[in-house]
């Protein structure tokens, strides 16, 4: 069930459930690219650029810029300029946490999936 409150908003907004669902999809959808997850946490260790990122990762320029902006319109990263140069932040304050949940969660509760996959047991 929906939280009462983001309903509220999205009503208010004039968007009915189903748009909501929408957006929780592109929201999802957004972490479950690799490339998209390597830059989230690549971002972890502090604000970078389009060409660090590039050099780090090993993607070219027009992956890192496309994923970038899908991370930005999701509110995943924030972005300033600083001369020449547009750096790339993670957005500590709602990802950040929400990446120490994930992978808790997934310490907890997922590592037996990498365990099958490798066709290990414990």
């Amino acid at each position: 069930m929906i939280n009462k409150s983001i309903l509220h908003s999205c009503h208010k907004e004039g968007f009915d459930e189903n748009e909501l669902y929408g957006a929780y999809k592109i929201f999802f959808g957004t972490l479950v690219s690799e490339p998209r997850l390597k830059i989230i946490n690549f971002l972890r260790k502090g604000r970078k650029n389009v060409g660090e990122i590039m050099q780090e990762l090993k993607m070219n320029q027009t992956a890192v810029s496309h994923d970038l902006r899908r991370l930005k319109e999701c509110g995943f990263v924030l972005s300033e300029r600083d001369g020449k140069f547009m750096y790339y932040a993670l957005n500590d304050k709602s990802l950040g946490p929400l990446m120490d949940i994930i992978e808790s969660h997934m310490s907890k509760y997922c590592i037996h999936i990498l365990r099958d996959m490798k066709g290990g047991k414990k």
